[in-house]
């Protein structure tokens, strides 16, 4: 995809004017940038730097997830499998929990749960024992294969995240994470119904024009 050149703008165009601004300094065009530059020429009710700002995120997000899809690929496991690991793990010792409160965990039924559970048996990552207090009550628990197994995948992940994050500073680290926490606290404090007054997107936020 080519770069953007500063012809590909509307000269004098305000809205460009400020998102060059807000950029502060010089950076490497990417394809947002192409992107942008189209719909701020076809549409004038576009706010290039919020224009920006989702766009990447969107392809953030997927570039995220994708990678965690390759690492899961890689340690051979399913996103499922891993998620059973997950909720366990996140419990602390001994990492176990009862199949309703594993199913409400997961938002699964039991019997969604049950079905999931049998392979993950099978493969030695978890066990279904009995409670040592009440025979009557069946626990999951993590078995040290399991352990083994989300531990090798967490490490792999962080890898991943932390080569991405390799062209950021400490410090511009620590602000994006402010700055995302800022908006993650807007969008769980706003209503979920959006806003109809508001215009239809116009294309997928794919960074593409």
């Amino acid at each position: 995809m080519e770069d953007v050149k500063a012809g590909d703008v509307k000269a004098g165009d305000p809205k460009a004017e400020e998102a060059k601004a807000a950029r502060g300094q010089a950076l490497a065009a990417d394809s947002v940038d192409r992107h942008v530059a189209i719909w701020v020429k076809e549409l004038d009710w576009v706010d290039p730097v919020k224009e920006e700002i989702f766009v990447r995120l969107a392809i953030l997000a997927r570039h995220a997830a994708q990678a965690r899809r390759d690492v899961l690929d890689s340690d051979g496991l399913q996103h499922w499998q891993f998620k059973v690991l997950l909720m366990l793990r996140r419990l602390g010792p001994p990492y176990a929990a009862s199949p309703s409160q594993l199913a409400d965990m997961l938002g699964l039924t039991r019997g969604a749960l049950s079905a999931r559970l049998g392979p993950l048996e099978e493969a030695g990552l978890i066990a279904r024992t009995h409670h040592t207090a009440d025979r009557r009550r069946v626990e999951v628990r993590i078995t040290d294969a399991g352990y083994a197994a989300f531990e090798q995948h967490a490490v792999s992940e962080d890898r991943g995240e932390n080569a991405l994050l390799a062209v950021l500073t400490p410090a511009e680290k620590r602000t994006l994470a402010d700055l995302l926490r800022k908006l993650v606290g807007a969008a769980e404090a706003a209503p979920s119904a959006s806003d109809p007054s508001r215009p239809s997107p116009r294309r997928s936020r794919s960074g593409e024009s």
